[in-house]
């Protein structure tokens, strides 16, 4: 009994000792960690050197022709080898310069895509923008964009016909956030930045959607796109207000918000130059309403802000000598600046009039 005892204490010390993480010297995290553009080939032992030029031709022609047979299955399965590792090669066919690596991702993505797998195609889309900067950037944007559009808002096709998939807010959120990153300019990053906070709007992530619209007024200030940036941010702290007897942090930037819409975009933004015709009339359509909207929300917040000072000053007035600092020298100024406060603010308000009739009262004391 005693040596089951003490073997029991022995077994209990080297299990506890082995469960004891020890200390590393490497303090990187997987995330610090540069992570290879291409995965390689090879199970054991990763190449990732470029193919060879006269392989990479032999598979491309080949992939090209099946596709054009309508054997997609077959094309795809080639075009795919593309993604382990890297081609340099460069073909040029009826005068046009093709670069083998970059045109065989492509065409893998719009595969892809038209079999219903949005998530990948998207992903093939963006090793081409990282891999293969010189390639034709505008088709992959253009591309990018429609596909984390489409991921975003339309119902996601089944896998294998049957195989229901599953939308991520994160995942959307993180490819828009993508594509700002990838396309800095003015044709695609403002659009996907939108996107991006009508997102998280709907995911209810509002600090996600001020920072994508702060990023579009701060990097695209020009951008047609910011009159709805402006709008947007004025309605996401408008709806934070809990009314004027609590803090006036968010009335205060909502109503900045809204001075700034109101000042800036006195007439909507002019037609973009890629902007179509139909799109255009219906910004100015959703401008008008817009702009409708903002200028209640002004007076409202106004209001708000007005009343919220009046109960300020109704405080100072009435307890303000327990705890003002020379209370008798002040007298009812502390109180009086609060009161025409709320007249400034909101002249044509319940809360001015009721001011005005305190300060014309106090006065007269």
């Amino acid at each position: 009994m005693l040596f089951l005892r003490y073997f029991f204490v022995i077994f209990l010390t080297a299990t506890s000792l082995h469960g004891v993480p020890r200390p590393s010297s490497d303090t990187r995290t997987k995330q610090d960690e540069v992570q290879p553009l291409f995965p390689g080939t090879g199970f054991f032992v990763k190449n990732r050197d470029p193919y060879d030029s006269s392989e990479a031709k032999d598979w491309f022609l080949q992939a090209v022709n099946l596709e054009k047979k309508n054997e997609d299955s077959k094309a795809l399965k080639i075009y795919e080898r593309f993604i382990k590792r890297r081609s340099d090669l460069i073909l040029r066919r009826e005068d046009k310069k093709i670069i083998v690596g970059a045109e065989a991702i492509y065409r893998a993505s719009a595969l892809r895509e038209k079999a219903g797998d949005w998530k990948t195609a998207f992903d093939y889309l963006q090793l081409i923008a990282k891999a293969y900067p010189s390639y034709d950037f505008t088709k992959i944007a253009d591309s990018l964009m429609r596909l984390a559009e489409r991921l975003a808002k339309d119902k996601l096709p089944k896998k294998w016909g049957f195989l229901p998939r599953f939308r991520s807010g994160s995942e959307d959120r993180r490819r828009l956030s993508q594509i700002a990153d990838l396309a800095r300019g003015p044709r695609y990053a403002p659009r996907a930045l939108v996107v991006l906070a009508e997102i998280a709007l709907k995911d209810e992530k509002q600090e996600d959607a001020i920072d994508a619209l702060e990023r579009l007024i701060n990097n695209y200030p020009d951008n047609y796109l910011c009159e709805q940036a402006y709008f947007q941010l004025g309605e996401i702290y408008r709806k934070r207000v809990t009314g004027p007897s609590y803090d006036q942090g968010s009335t205060l930037k909502a109503l900045n918000f809204f001075e700034d819409y109101l000042i800036l975009f006195d007439y909507p933004p002019s037609k973009d130059k890629r902007e179509s015709t139909q799109a255009f009339n219906l910004r100015i359509s959703s401008y008008k309403k817009r702009k409708e909207s903002a200028l209640r929300s002004r007076r409202e917040l106004r209001q708000t802000l007005a009343s919220s000072k009046l109960e300020i000053a109704r405080y100072l007035e009435d307890y303000g000598k327990y705890f003002l600092v020379r209370w008798k020298e002040l007298g009812n100024g502390p109180a009086l600046q609060f009161y025409n406060e709320a007249i400034t603010i909101a002249p044509e308000s319940n809360a001015a009039r009721e001011a005005e009739k305190k300060v014309s009262q106090l006065r007269s004391e």
